[in-house]
């Protein structure tokens, strides 16, 4: 198990969702970092040598050196790498390359290759955004950024809409006190229907264009529905009552699959890229892999693989993008791992302990790089070089746990939203590479919505 919901002391009710902050900085300066010479790479030795013996030496006595003497002393300080040109010499200054004794027009073979400039990651957020009310629970999912660039962010009863391409902001729905708070947000393939859950258990399906409701999904689950995601025109959503349903949002009677697997909330799920595998995480602190061939709508679905290792709940799941079977999972805070797996054979191939709660993971695209986002003590979101795990740098800014991420279409902005009640964008995964011609839009999901009465 892992700690839900916490009633958050820092709530102000005149503030106006996703608003931009305005932070004035005292000083131009002030958040550059000071200049610290790093002494213990000075060498004091031969600095105190040629100050107070070495230079008046060789100036008061010239007939002590010779040229002969002068050369061989030269000689011996290249072939040693001991050029004493500088008193502050730095002793750990890599030695200078040393040319090629081939022709120009033959490369050597020891020719290092060409190696990729590092890019810069700003160690703040490019901008942020009160959010208001944002519901502090684990187990949710509140946060989803659809494929035509606007993030939606569920606070309490409310669904706002936020177009990253002009700043705008708009107000998807409110849903009444009986049947609210919202539970988790989720955006259609096609960047225009969006699916909200509900705590009441039902799910209602909106059209964030016309901003029109456009039916509502009842009957499948008994309580909450806290995480959903979509594999073309089926949408799945986890509930608290440990069930996993497959609505095929085409037809009248939307239930086409029951996944039971799980004896708690169902935390999180995520669809591989294939859509033929489905990986579900709960508060019972087990993993499941499901496999859509298994799939059969007469008799409870056999998991593929139940995986035990998480001692703790499992919300945080990602494919990897570059790995179709490779998927990462990040434990509660009872557990702080995130593991790999091999979802073909169910073996784990590496577990990393991050020291704190795991509540959210998202790949680079780009780069074989993992972003995850942390609860207690530092509420940082942490960049990780795979498969080394090494952490290539750390993010704060975050107050309170960051409890939700999400990804730009370009893959190189996250979204994160925190109990902090702020929403912040980082540029942490590069710029966009050159565009590529966008997948055509599959038009079938709710092409037949319009004629459900």
């Amino acid at each position: 198990m892992d700690s839900g919901s916490f009633p958050s002391s820092n709530k102000t009710q005149s503030r106006y969702p996703l608003q931009e902050q305005n932070l004035q900085r005292r000083n131009s300066r002030e958040n550059l970092d000071r200049f610290i010479p790093n002494r213990s790479a000075m060498d004091f030795d031969f600095a105190h040598y040629m100050v107070m013996e070495g230079g008046r030496v060789e100036k008061d006595n010239p007939a002590t050196t010779s040229p002969s003497k002068e050369a061989y002393r030269k000689q011996l300080a290249e072939t040693l790498n001991l050029n004493r040109t500088r008193i502050l010499a730095f002793k750990n200054k890599p030695p200078t390359s040393v040319e090629s004794n081939f022709p120009e027009s033959a490369p050597s073979v020891h020719q290092p290759k060409p190696t990729k400039p590092r890019r810069h990651i700003p160690q703040s957020s490019e901008r942020t955004l009160d959010a208001p009310e944002l519901v502090d629970d684990y187990y949710l999912n509140l946060l989803d950024w659809g494929s035509s660039n606007v993030l939606a962010i569920a606070l309490g009863n409310t669904v706002y809409l936020w177009d990253a391409s002009d700043g705008s902001t708009s107000e998807l729905v409110t849903v009444d006190e009986e049947n609210g708070p919202v539970t988790s947000v989720s955006w259609a393939p096609d960047g225009r229907h969006i699916a909200v859950g509900l705590n009441n258990s039902e799910v209602q399906l909106w059209d964030s264009g016309a901003n029109r409701q456009l039916r509502t999904l009842r009957g499948g689950h008994r309580s909450r529905v806290g995480s959903m995601d979509w594999n073309n025109h089926i949408l799945t959503t986890g509930g608290m009552d440990g069930l996993i349903i497959n609505n095929d949002v085409r037809i009248r009677s939307h239930i086409v699959e029951t996944y039971r697997g799980h004896h708690q909330e169902v935390c999180g799920l995520k669809w591989s890229a294939s859509g033929q595998q489905l990986a579900s995480g709960g508060n019972d602190n087990l993993l499941h892999i499901w496999d859509r061939s298994m799939a059969s709508s007469n008799s409870p679905t056999q998991w593929l693989h139940r995986l035990e290792e998480h001692t703790a709940a499992v919300k945080a799941l990602a494919w990897c993008p570059f790995q179709g079977n490779l998927l990462a999972s990040g434990g509660g805070g009872g557990d702080q791992c995130i593991k790999f797996w091999n979802t073909h054979t169910g073996a784990c191939l590496n577990s990393v302990n991050t020291g704190s709660q795991v509540c959210s993971l998202l790949w680079n695209k780009n780069e074989r790089e993992l972003l995850s986002s942390h609860g207690f003590t530092q509420n940082q979101l942490t960049l990780w070089k795979y498969p080394s795990m090494v952490k290539i740098t750390e993010l704060t800014g975050h107050t309170s746990r960051v409890l939700f991420m999400a990804q730009s279409p370009d893959g190189c902005t996250v979204a994160s939203a925190a109990a902090d009640e702020t929403l912040r964008f980082w540029n942490v995964f590069g710029a966009p590479e050159a565009a590529k011609p966008a997948p055509k839009a599959n038009p079938e999901p709710f092409s037949s919505l319009a004629r459900i009465r």
